[in-house]
């Protein structure tokens, strides 16, 4: 059996195969960005944060614990199915397109871990930065947090393999019309799986444009988790925080 699909992040990130190959994420560092994001934007106590293509919820459900009343939206019902089991009065999740305002505002929206730049339709990526500035209050702050295409793009490993509760998965990677292609297969019980990853290699400079035409303002730039000064050539993240 081959899995695919012409919107190819609606099948993958509902796979359970998505959550176990990157089930090795940096939880600590994930918190670390945290903590140094919501110091840096001065976030107020109890303040209200919505999390963008929250996944599973683990940013959302970390800084609940800090003390932020946090929403947690996803296209993915299995990742929010999971994450609706961690809810209480101030942390809630739900199915949502984020190409498409929330319909309340937040001090502020956060969109992390390359949760971008996945759309066929290029229209979409200037949909929600117009979306995410709906749902910022007079005084929020925007934040995308995305890989640095760049440097990305320069160290790119063609092929390797991942082995991770027992499936090997095999993973090749090329750059085509402006997108970085990442193509997964595996196989489990003998039948194979084929995935792919497609994400729109944007730069800084590309983000500028669609900030000018959302009528948003980039704030300043980061190239790291502990927010670093970026550098093109050199920075593993893209960290921008507009408004």
């Amino acid at each position: 059996m081959t899995e695919d699909t012409q919107h190819w992040y609606a099948s993958w990130f509902d796979s359970a195969f998505y959550h176990i190959l990157y089930k090795d994420r940096d939880h600590s560092e994930a918190q670390l960005f945290m903590d140094n994001l919501t110091e840096y934007l001065n976030i107020p106590e109890h303040g209200e944060i919505l999390d963008l293509a929250c996944g599973k919820g683990r940013h959302s459900m970390y800084l609940n614990s800090l003390g932020y009343d946090v929403t947690g939206v996803d296209l993915s019902e299995n990742s929010i199915s999971y994450a609706k089991k961690f809810e209480n009065e101030t942390l809630h999740f739900n199915v949502h397109d984020m190409c498409k305002p929330y319909g309340k505002t937040f001090d502020a929206v956060f969109n992390l871990f390359t949760s971008f730049g996945y759309f066929e339709n290029e229209d979409d990526n200037l949909k929600t930065i117009k979306a995410i500035k709906a749902n910022l209050n007079d005084f929020g702050f925007g934040v995308i947090d995305f890989m640095n295409s760049d440097f990305v793009v320069d160290n790119l490993v063609a092929e390797n393999v991942k082995t991770v509760d027992g499936i090997d998965f095999n993973q090749k990677r090329h750059v085509e019309d402006g997108y970085i292609v990442k193509t997964i297969t595996f196989s489990v019980n003998d039948e194979d799986y084929s995935f792919q990853e497609r994400v729109k290699a944007l730069t800084l400079d590309d983000f500028k444009v669609l900030f000018e035409k959302a009528g948003v303002y980039l704030l300043d730039v980061f190239g790291d988790y502990k927010l670093n000064a970026f550098h093109k050539n050199t920075s593993e993240r893209l960290v921008m925080i507009f408004k």
